[in-house]
C-alpha cells in the first residue's frame, strides 16, 4: 500500500511538479543571463563572447549526441538548421548581447520581451487576418515602451545609446523571424541535437565575422570575470536552461508555458539594479508593467485562434 501511494506521487510530481519546475527554471535563469552578458561585454568583444559561448555550448550538445550515437540531420534539414542558426544565434543572440554593452541589461530585457509583437506585425503584413485583441495589445505594448523611453529622451543623443537600441531590436525581428519559420518549417528532427548544431554553426560564423574584421582579441587577454561570464551563460544559458525550456514545451500548456516570457524581463531589471545600480524609475516600472500586459494580450490572442484553427493544441 505505502509503495503504491508513493508511486502515485511520483507519478504525480514528474507529470505535474517537474515540468512547473523546469518552467520556474527558465523564468529566473535566461532573466540572469542578461546580467552576466553585461558583465561580461564590459571587458572584451560582445560577439566574440557570443561566438565562444556558443562554441563551447553547441559543442557541449554535440559530444553528447555523438556519445549517444544519434542520427544526424538529412537533407534539406541542414538547410532549415542553417537558416535557424543564422536567424536565432548569429544575428538575435549575437546582436542582443552587442546591444548590452551600450544600454542596461533590464532595458535589453524589456526589448528582447518584444518578439510577439513582431510576429504579429509580420503577421499583418503577410495578409493574416489577427483578433482585434491582438491588435490592442499591440498597441497597449507599443504605448508602454513609449512610457519607458521617455526617461531615456536625452540618452537618444548619444550616438552608442542609440546604436544599443537599435541592435538590440533587430535580434528581436530576427527571433520573431526564426520562431515563425520554426512554426513552418516544423521537423521531427531531435530538438536538442538541432539545437546543439545551430550554436555549433552559429559559432563558426561568428568566429569568421569577428576574424575578418579584426573585432576579435587574444584569448589569453579575455580577463577572468568575462569567462566567468561565458561560463554562466553556457551552463545556465545555453544548456541547462534550454533543456528545462524543451521539457517544459513539452510537458506544459502554452497559456503557462509563456509565463517565462513576463518574469524575465522583471529579473533582470530587479538584478540590473541590485548589482550594476542600473536607475529602477518609475517610467521603468510603470511602462515595463503596460508592456508586458500588452504581450500577454497578443500572447492570449493568438493562443485562442489557434484553438479555434487546431481545438488539440
Amino acid at each position: 500500500m505505502r509503495t503504491k501511494i508513493k508511486n502515485a506521487f511520483l507519478s504525480k510530481v514528474n507529470t505535474i511538479g517537474l515540468p512547473i519546475l523546469a518552467l520556474c527554471w527558465v523564468s529566473f535563469f535566461w532573466g540572469t543571463t542578461w546580467i552576466a552578458s553585461k558583465e561580461g561585454v564590459k571587458h572584451m568583444p560582445a560577439l566574440q563572447l557570443a561566438a565562444i559561448r556558443q562554441f563551447i555550448g553547441g559543442g557541449i550538445y554535440l559530444c553528447f549526441f555523438m556519445f549517444k550515437k544519434t542520427p544526424w540531420p538529412k537533407g534539406k534539414q541542414w538547410k532549415s538548421i542553417l537558416i535557424l542558426s543564422v536567424l536565432n544565434f548569429v544575428l538575435s543572440n549575437g546582436l542582443s548581447t552587442w546591444g548590452v554593452k551600450y544600454i542596461s541589461s533590464g532595458l535589453g530585457a524589456i526589448i528582447g520581451a518584444l518578439v510577439p509583437l513582431w510576429v504579429v506585425i509580420i503577421s499583418l503584413f503577410s495578409g493574416e487576418r489577427l483578433a482585434r485583441l491582438a491588435i490592442f495589445g499591440l498597441i497597449v505594448s507599443f504605448g508602454g515602451v513609449c512610457v519607458i523611453f521617455y526617461d531615456h529622451l536625452s540618452d537618444f543623443l548619444l550616438p552608442d545609446f542609440r546604436f544599443g537600441i537599435f541592435i538590440s531590436i533587430i535580434s528581436t525581428l530576427t527571433w520573431a523571424f526564426g520562431s515563425l519559420y520554426t512554426k513552418k518549417k516544423a521537423a521531427s528532427f531531435n530538438p536538442y541535437f538541432s539545437l546543439g548544431l545551430q550554436m555549433f554553426l552559429s559559432s563558426i560564423l561568428l568566429f569568421a565575422f569577428t576574424g575578418a574584421t579584426g573585432t576579435s582579441v587574444n584569448l589569453s587577454s579575455i580577463p577572468m570575470i568575462s569567462w566567468l561570464s561565458i561560463a554562466y551563460l553556457v551552463f545556465f544559458g545555453s544548456v541547462l536552461t534550454f533543456i528545462a525550456f524543451i521539457y517544459a514545451l513539452q510537458h506544459l500548456p502554452a497559456a503557462i508555458n509563456s509565463i517565462y516570457a513576463y518574469i524575465n524581463p522583471i529579473i533582470a531589471v530587479i538584478l540590473g539594479s541590485f548589482i550594476f545600480g542600473e536607475p529602477l524609475t518609475i517610467a521603468l516600472a510603470i511602462g515595463g508593467g503596460v508592456t508586458l500586459f500588452g504581450l500577454y494580450l497578443v500572447n492570449f490572442a493568438m493562443r485562442k485562434n489557434r484553438n479555434k484553427i487546431d481545438p488539440n493544441l
